[in-house]
C-alpha cells in the first residue's frame, strides 16, 4: 500500500515537472529556431513547430531511475536487465535526436535499432517462445526493429502516437503489476514517469498542436514499448498452458492492434505502388480517416478508443480464459484481424482529397 501511494505521488510530481519542461522547451525551441532537419519530406502538417518532446520523455525516464536508486534500492543499477533497459533506451533516444538534427540515412537508423535488440539479447531480454534460441533471437530483433519503426511511422498527426502509446503503456503496466517480477516496483516507477511525460506532452500535442515529439520521442517510445512488451507480454508467465506461444502471440497482436495495423497497411499499399514503406506520405490509416470526414481530433479519439478496446479484450483473455484452447485463441485473434481489415479497406475505398 505504501509503495502504491509513493508511485501515485511520484506520478503527480513528474506530471507537473513534465509540463514545465515541455513549456520551457517550446519557448527555447522557438527562440533558437530548433526544428526538424528534413523539411523536404511529405508531412501532414508544416514542420515549423518544435520537435523535442522526446527530451522530456528521456529526462523523466532518467529522473525515475535516479529516484529509485536514491530512495529505494541502489543495487538495482548493477542488474543486467536494468543496464540493458537504460542502454537501449538511451541509444534509441540519441539516435532519434541525431536524425532530427542531422537527417541521418535510413541504414544508420536500422543499424542502431538492430544494436538495441542485440544489447537486449546480450543481457537476457529476448522473446522466449521457441525451443531454439536462434529463432528467439531473430524474432526479438524483428520485434524491436518493427515496433520502433511502427511507432515512428504512427507519428503522423497531432496526438496520435502520444495517446496511443500512453494507452498501450498503461496496458503493459497492468500486465507488469500482475507479473511475479521481483523488480516490479522499479518498473512501475519507470512506467509512471513515462505516463507523466506523455500525459503532460499531450496537452501541447493535442490538435492544434504546439509541439511535436520528433524522432527523438518516437524512437524512445518505440524502444520503451518493444522492451516492456517483451518482458510483460511476450514473456508473461503461462505455467501449464497447452498453447503458450500462441497465447502470447494473440495477446501481443491484440494490445498492439492499432499501431501494427497502420504500419502493415501503409507498407502493403506502398509496396504495391512500387514505393518504399519508409518514405513519408499522406497515406496512413489516420489520413484516410481524415479523408473520410473525421477531424484530426476525432481521428486521435478513434485510435484511443481502439487501443482501450484492445486493453479490455486482452484483460478479458488473461483473466477469464486460463489455458484457452486454440478455438478460443482464434476467436480473440479476430479482434486485430477486424481492426486491420476495417482500416485497410478504408484506405482502398476512401481516396485523398484533391
Amino acid at each position: 500500500m505504501e509503495n502504491s501511494i509513493l508511485i501515485i505521488l511520484f506520478f503527480a510530481y513528474t506530471f507537473i515537472l513534465g509540463f514545465l519542461i515541455h513549456k520551457y522547451l517550446i519557448s527555447r525551441s522557438q527562440k533558437y529556431n530548433i526544428h526538424k532537419a528534413n523539411t523536404s519530406a511529405i508531412r501532414w502538417e508544416q514542420q515549423s513547430k518544435p520537435i523535442f518532446g522526446g527530451i522530456t520523455f528521456f529526462a523523466l525516464f532518467i529522473f525515475a531511475i535516479i529516484n529509485y536508486i536514491a530512495f529505494f534500492d541502489s543495487s538495482i543499477i548493477v542488474s543486467g536487465p536494468v543496464i540493458a533497459i537504460i542502454l537501449s533506451i538511451t541509444i534509441s533516444f540519441l539516435m532519434g535526436l541525431a536524425d532530427d538534427l542531422l537527417n541521418t540515412p535510413p541504414l544508420f537508423k536500422f543499424g542502431m535499432q538492430v544494436s538495441v535488440a542485440i544489447i537486449l539479447i546480450y543481457f537476457g531480454i529476448y522473446i522466449n517462445i521457441f525451443n531454439n534460441d536462434t529463432l528467439n533471437y531473430l524474432l526479438t530483433i524483428f520485434w524491436v526493429v518493427g515496433i520502433m519503426n511502427s511507432i515512428n511511422m504512427l507519428d503522423n498527426m497531432d496526438g496520435i502516437t502520444t495517446s496511443t502509446s500512453l494507452v498501450i503503456s498503461i496496458i503493459i503496466g497492468v500486465f507488469a503489476l500482475l507479473s511475479p517480477s521481483e523488480s516490479v516496483w522499479f518498473y512501475l516507477m519507470i512506467f509512471s514517469s513515462v505516463y507523466a511525460a506523455l500525459g503532460s506532452f499531450l496537452i501541447f500535442n493535442w490538435n492544434p498542436s504546439k509541439m511535436y515529439m520528433g524522432d527523438n520521442g518516437s524512437q524512445f517510445l518505440g524502444a520503451f514499448l518493444a522492451i516492456f512488451g517483451i518482458m510483460f507480454l511476450w514473456n508473461q508467465n503461462t505455467p501449464g498452458y497447452d498453447h503458450p506461444a500462441l497465447f502470447k502471440l494473440v495477446t501481443v497482436a491484440i494490445v498492439f492492434a492499432m499501431p501494427l495495423t497502420d504500419t502493415i497497411t501503409v507498407s502493403i499499399n506502398r509496396l504495391l505502388q512500387g514505393k518504399s514503406p519508409f518514405v513519408g506520405g499522406k497515406d496512413h490509416t489516420t489520413h484516410h480517416l481524415s479523408y473520410a470526414g473525421f477531424s484530426d481530433r476525432k481521428v486521435a479519439l478513434v485510435f484511443i478508443f481502439g487501443s482501450l478496446i484492445s486493453g479490455i479484450i486482452a484483460m478479458v483473455l488473461i483473466r477469464y480464459f486460463p489455458n484457452p484452447n486454440i478455438t478460443t485463441l482464434l476467436l480473440f485473434f479476430l479482434y486485430p484481424v477486424i481492426v486491420f481489415s476495417s482500416l485497410y479497406t478504408l484506405t482502398i475505398i476512401v481516396k485523398p482529397n484533391k
